[in-house]
């Protein structure tokens, strides 16, 4: 199995689990469930996990900021390519091409901040 298969299985897998393990049948695909009840529960759940997302990535961007500026203090470059294609790669690793893009926008968006 591919790495990002395995790492679709992993996503569908922790996902299928967080929300069963609400406990709430309208989240649970429970059979008695009406349709609207799931959909619109799960849309919750995903403009948490959202929010959760951006928190992070505002987090990213900030720890990013603070080794450019000590990076840049010591004399170095601002950006930093050999670690770009690493995280380049642990992103493609995981989620194959679409995880690239995702990388790159997130370099994009740590980058020159400071």
């Amino acid at each position: 199995m591919s790495a990002t298969a395995i790492a679709t299985a992993t996503v569908v897998t922790t996902a299928t689990a967080a929300v069963t393990t609400t406990g709430d049948a309208a989240t649970t695909g429970d059979a008695a469930t009406p349709p609207e009840q799931l959909i619109a529960a799960s849309r919750e759940r995903i403009d948490t996990l959202d929010d959760r997302i951006i928190g992070l990535i505002q987090e990213r961007m900030a720890v990013s900021a603070v080794i450019q500026e000590a990076r840049i203090g010591s004399g170095g470059r601002r950006v930093h390519l050999s670690r770009e294609m690493e995280v380049l790669g642990h992103w493609s690793d995981a989620l194959g091409k679409p995880g690239t893009t995702l990388a790159m926008t997130l370099l994009e968006l740590c980058r020159g901040r400071v």
